[in-house]
């Protein structure tokens, strides 16, 4: 398909304009200084759904905990999840241990050097295995994320949407074309720039745009309704209650999640979820609750937040109360899964950031 069919012929010049652009005003940031494959990867799996202020100090953290691959194949995954927390979407940590694990013991350390073999490793995709492999190795693998979906929709007026599965095929092969071949690395972080820091997703600056004249979106005035995205499926509401079960002796029980769904591997008070906010009387009616609370001397339970928080994930949102459950001592025996904890030790724990809010906020004042 002639995608150039009818634009200006400056469309020739793309990617001149682009790279002209990224030398003069891109962001100094510390994986654009390398092509070591490793940091290149950390970088990449770290800014997947994640914006770069936030990644920041996350890739900074790993480079310092584990220099190399090898490093963070040797490190516990709990340490590693540690580390991670507060980043989300905690299937990319696992996954991430879980590469540097096969490159350091299966590669002797060695990423591959090609985008066929990069998309064999867990966790990476199309996405990253094209930048891994044009910013390392020089292979000319478009990228295409978000920020090259919303200025390539824009500059030639695509409307397929970019969530389909036509319009991810129509998206890379039109990538592919535009790609400099002699210097595609270079090419890719440009596109990724100007659409993070350029062609923003509201108001861009389109008066003063270098692809003014060549832009389809904005001589049809539809800038705002580019690129098109299927919508989503509604967001589910979850109620979550968490008892934290305090002793006496300043200790408090913490589960590990070890089912499916969100937070693998992470730790979390124990969870009573519900279809709907409770009260006192109803939670303690709660079968669950006399299963959560068995051999526990209670003193008495009390509700820490009257009003829930709200804690959004994609495509569903987490109405969250925590119930003080105080108890002269813990169980005789923990059941599976459960850890008996020092008050003080829990920050040696990988939790949800929902969990590390609260034990900052409330342990704080403790006691």
């Amino acid at each position: 398909m002639d995608y150039f069919r009818g634009m200006p012929k400056t469309y020739a010049f793309f990617d001149t304009l682009l790279i002209t652009w990224y030398l003069r005003h891109k962001r100094e940031l510390p994986w654009r200084a390398t092509k070591d494959p490793y940091k290149i990867w950390l970088s990449e799996i770290m800014l997947q759904q994640t914006r770069v202020v936030q990644g920041l100090p996350y890739y900074l953290k790993f480079i310092e905990a584990y220099p190399t691959v090898k490093d963070l194949a040797e490190a516990p995954e709990s340490d590693v999840l540690k580390l991670w927390q507060g980043l989300g979407y905690y299937s990319r940590a696992r996954n991430l241990h879980a590469t540097a694990k096969m490159v350091s013991n299966e590669m002797n350390g060695i990423f591959p050097k090609t985008y066929k073999n990069l998309l064999k490793l867990k966790g990476v995709g199309d996405y990253t295995a094209s930048a891994i492999a044009s910013i390392c190795f020089d292979e000319p693998e478009a990228v295409v994320d978000g920020n090259v979906y919303r200025v390539i929709s824009r500059i030639f007026g695509i409307k397929t949407p970019i969530n389909s599965t036509s319009g991810q095929k129509k998206f890379k092969e039109l990538a592919q074309n535009l790609i400099d071949k002699n210097q595609p690395g270079t090419y890719n972080q440009a596109i990724m720039e100007f659409g993070a820091q350029y062609c923003v997703p509201q108001n861009p600056d389109c008066e003063n745009c270098i692809f003014k004249n060549m832009c389809a979106a904005f001589q049809t005035e539809t800038v705002s309704n580019l690129p098109v995205k299927i919508k989503a499926k509604p967001v589910k509401r979850r109620y979550f209650n968490y008892l934290v079960i305090l002793a006496n002796n300043e200790r408090t029980i913490l589960q590990q999640r070890l089912g499916k769904g969100i937070w693998h591997k992470l730790y979390e008070f124990p969870l009573i979820e519900t279809l709907d906010e409770i009260n006192l009387n109803e939670l303690i009616a709660l079968p669950e609750f006399h299963k959560q609370t068995k051999d526990l001397n209670i003193e008495s339970v009390v509700l820490y937040n009257e009003k829930a928080v709200i804690h959004k994930l994609s495509h569903q949102h987490l109405n969250t109360r925590f119930w003080i459950v105080e108890t002269s001592h813990l169980k005789k025996q923990a059941a599976v899964g459960e850890h008996d904890v020092s008050i003080s030790e829990i920050d040696n724990y990988a939790v949800p950031v929902l969990i590390e809010n609260f034990v900052s906020e409330f342990f704080e004042n403790y006691g």
